[in-house]
């Protein structure tokens, strides 16, 4: 086996959340049988489970982590942090664009921000307060998910539901499968933001 690839949250599958204890296990047997260790961060990354990356609740070390959408704010760019164990030589990566200078520069500031701004904090802080705050109603399964990376998953397709928030209530929301709804809020959502959106669906449930 070369290598085992894993989201630190799967995303688009569905907000499905790996326990701290499988993913320590898939570390210690990727260790045991000389694997590399890939997390894909893109969609859980750059602080929107509450932590930097989605794998340190589980306080494990990949070999690879991959990175985008967040790192620069919307501007194209996207990255790779790689173990120590891997020797980069010239010539083993290329691209087309590596190294945009915008790309970097936004990339810094996203990153001052979030420092400055205690938005990792925030994600956590308010994604709990959207989980405890989502109406207890027998339409939904399971709401599920780590900071500003959640789903609610309704026992029926959600189309309509979604087209009314869209339409009516202008709240702008992600799907997964036909029956959740993914929320991929910004870093810096109020707990004022949130409460439009649990109002909106309180009605509409």
């Amino acid at each position: 086996m070369a290598a085992v690839i894993i989201e630190g949250i799967q995303g688009c599958g569905g907000i499905n959340v790996p326990s701290n204890e499988f993913l320590k296990q898939l570390r210690y047997l990727c260790s045991l049988y000389g694997a590399c260790l890939i997390l894909d961060e893109v969609q859980s990354g750059y602080g929107r489970t509450g932590r930097f990356f989605a794998h340190q609740w589980a306080q494990i070390r990949p070999d690879i982590i991959t990175m985008g959408k967040g790192i620069a704010n919307g501007f194209p760019c996207g990255g790779i942090l790689i173990s120590p164990e891997f020797i980069p030589k010239k010539g083993m990566l290329g691209t087309t664009f590596g190294g945009n200078y915008l790309a970097m520069a936004a990339a810094l500031a996203v990153l001052d921000i979030i420092k400055t701004e205690n938005l990792i904090e925030n994600a956590f802080n308010v994604g709990e307060y959207l989980k405890s705050n989502i109406p207890l109603k027998s339409t939904i399964s399971d709401v599920r998910g780590r900071g500003l990376m959640l789903g609610i998953e309704f026992k029926t397709e959600i189309d309509s539901l979604r087209k009314a928030l869209l339409f009516e209530d202008h709240i702008f929301t992600g799907v997964a499968q036909k029956n959740m709804i993914r929320l991929l809020a910004p870093l810096c959502l109020s707990k004022e933001d949130a409460d439009e959106f649990l109002n909106a669906l309180k009605k509409r449930i």
